[in-house]
């Protein structure tokens, strides 16, 4: 994986836009297209206390709603960590949005400020799938998108 052309191509394609759901859209595009590994890309926005509502995703259907208390995207949202499970089967409550669904990176969105606005899903039909560098590189690229200044 190819994570400094990734995150340059990402950087272009954002630079001065502020929309989040904008932002949003083409980050999920670029990086489900970045990497055969990746099954299913997107974002849970927070739109409500402890709540979790579907954004913009690559692949096939997602859950529409997720609570905090519940799955791999909850406790992303709820601890403010990066979730990496490499067997979803094993994960306590692990919500089956799809059943292809072997393992997941989650990985929390927080804007300026440091509140987390959303997460970061990455689904693969793979066991294992995901490695430290995918979570510190996608982290990064998010932090970039997401957290900072964007000229009014």
């Amino acid at each position: 994986m190819d994570y400094p052309a990734l995150a340059a191509r990402i950087a272009a394609l954002t630079d001065g836009e502020g929309d989040t759901v904008a932002l949003m859209a083409t980050v999920a595009c670029e990086v489900h297209h970045s990497d055969p590994r990746f099954d299913w890309t997107g974002f849970y926005r927070v739109v409500a206390p402890e709540l979790l509502k579907i954004g913009p995703y690559q692949g096939g259907h997602g859950c529409l709603v997720i609570p905090f208390a519940r799955g791999v995207c909850g406790a992303a949202a709820r601890t403010g960590r990066a979730q990496r499970v490499d067997d979803v089967e094993a994960f306590p409550d692990h919500i089956a949005c799809s059943s292809s669904t072997r393992s997941e990176l989650v990985l929390p969105v927080r804007d300026r400020s440091g509140e987390v606005i959303a997460v970061f899903d990455i689904d693969s039909d793979l066991p294992a799938a995901f490695t430290p560098e995918d979570e510190a590189c996608l982290d990064a690229i998010l932090k970039d998108v997401f957290a900072r200044e964007v000229a009014a």
